[in-house]
């Protein structure tokens, strides 16, 4: 993402939330490999719930992407998951700092306890949403019924 909003200005930023330390060490570390301190500067990463977003956000800044990966740490602890209520505190602070033109990205990972209840929510909130002003769509796997699904929401 870094690279992505990495312009010749460098005014681009990335937020990264996440409420495990170590998905931030593992990412801090990944980061200060691969990109060159001037992009790096460009990110910022926060210990806290996605449900937070409008906190860790500056008010006035342009928001084109926020991607949501929901589920657990891999090779971290699996008892520490995304829940249903604050993806959706998330997501709804997500549809409100978005521009037009944006796109929220949810990986939902379902093979999990607790997985296809949260999926059904993000589902239910994409159905939810005016037709006038997103475009909602989902990519499926339809032969592996544990794969993750991704929700693309983009607003007009």
């Amino acid at each position: 993402m870094a690279n992505m909003v990495a312009d010749e200005s460098c005014s681009g930023h990335v937020y990264s939330m996440d409420i495990q330390e170590t998905a931030l060490q593992n990412t801090a570390s990944l980061l200060d490999k691969s990109l060159d301190p001037h992009k790096r500067e460009m990110v910022e990463l926060f210990a806290t719930c996605h449900s937070k977003m409008e906190e860790v956000v500056p008010r006035g800044v342009t928001v084109r992407l926020v991607a949501f990966n929901l589920g657990y740490l891999p090779g971290g602890d699996k008892t520490v998951i995304t829940k249903s209520e604050t993806t959706l505190l998330g997501m709804n602070a997500a549809s409100r700092i978005l521009a037009s033109g944006g796109l929220i990205s949810v990986l939902v990972y379902v093979g999990h306890p607790g997985g296809m209840e949260e999926y059904e929510m993000v589902e239910g909130f994409a159905s939810g949403l005016a037709v006038n002003e997103w475009i909602c769509c989902k990519l499926q796997t339809m032969n592996r019924p544990l794969a993750p699904i991704l929700v693309l929401l983009c607003k007009r």
